[in-house]
């Protein structure tokens, strides 16, 4: 590619990507002091009908709508609990401040969790409700997204010792939450007419009796495991100790590490622990949750649509 052919086009990529005016049309100047008008009559022939500059909005325009919807298809319970308004206040700052660098749309909000940490101000009074429903919403695009891998073999089971290392399918999303975001989440896709969990392209436009709810309440820990079924993302609630063991699993513990930090401080007396850890490991089993060693990876991905 020549050197003038690639100035042009990242010309025509800042001057496309160059954030709206409040009322939704192109600056006449760029925030760098380079005058839209100008700039666009350099690489851009007018018609009959259109100027440079208007041929260069209709980019303009298209690019960031394109953004907004993205950002709201992916973040239907933020919107739910900040409203329309203050939603948009959030989007639009954080867009400005945290611009795409992806070919995908996917990766749009992976930014959004530590913006918002730095800028409670925009989240104001519901900070940490909102951290709460924007961390799910995330892990479930990365769940619905991540590879997996095969599940290990009977004699892996067979073999396993206090030093065996187990590992977690990667789209498992182990979250612990203050709020009871996952019940806010459904029920905001239920409410736009999806029954889907995996569905990411629910709007939220009014307030329902649910987010109000959830706001009123308490904070109280809760363990979550965000995880994919086939084309379905789903949430399922965690007892502590169950949570503990498949954190230390995600973080490469032995097995004995892993019981011993399950139960540390917990009040179950070794008949309840035993039990817990046949059901635990049962379900993780029936659910695949855990992966084979490294050594025999296979991994597969998702070629459904995530929206």
């Amino acid at each position: 590619m020549s050197g003038a052919l690639l100035n042009l086009q990242k010309r025509m990529a800042a001057a496309v990507m160059e954030p709206l005016t409040r009322s939704e049309t192109t600056r006449k100047t760029r925030r760098d002091g380079v005058g839209m008008e100008r700039e666009a009559a350099d690489f851009i022939k007018p018609n009959a009908s259109l100027t440079s500059f208007e041929r260069l909005e209709i980019y303009n325009r298209q690019y960031w709508f394109r953004l907004y919807s993205s950002f709201e298809d992916d973040f239907p319970g933020l919107l739910a609990v900040l409203g329309r308004r203050q939603f948009e206040r959030v989007m639009r700052a954080y867009l400005d401040a945290c611009p795409s660098t992806s070919y995908t749309l996917r990766d749009l909000g992976s930014r959004l969790y530590s913006f918002l940490a730095e800028h409670q101000e925009l989240t104001t009074p519901k900070g940490l409700l909102v951290q709460d429903v924007v961390r799910l919403e995330w892990a479930h695009i990365e769940a619905y997204d991540a590879a997996t891998i095969l599940p290990p073999t009977p004699e892996f089971f067979a073999s396993i010792t206090d030093e065996t290392v187990l590992r977690l399918q990667p789209c498992i999303r182990l979250l612990d939450l203050s709020y009871p975001a996952d019940e806010l989440l459904i029920a905001v896709r239920q409410d736009a007419g999806s029954n889907d969990t995996s569905s990411n392209n629910a709007t939220a436009t009014r307030k329902m009796p649910s987010v109000r709810r959830v706001a009123q309440l308490a904070p109280s820990p809760i363990g979550l495991a965000v995880h994919r079924q086939e084309f379905t993302v789903y949430y399922k609630r965690l007892k502590l100790e169950e949570y503990r063991m498949l954190a230390a699993i995600q973080s490469g513990a032995s097995l004995g590490e892993v019981l011993a930090t399950a139960f540390s401080d917990s009040t179950m007396d070794e008949i309840a622990q035993a039990a817990l850890l046949q059901e635990a490991f049962q379900q993780w089993a029936i659910l695949g949750w855990l992966c084979a060693p490294e050594s025999s990876h296979t991994q597969t991905t998702p070629t459904g649509d995530r929206h």
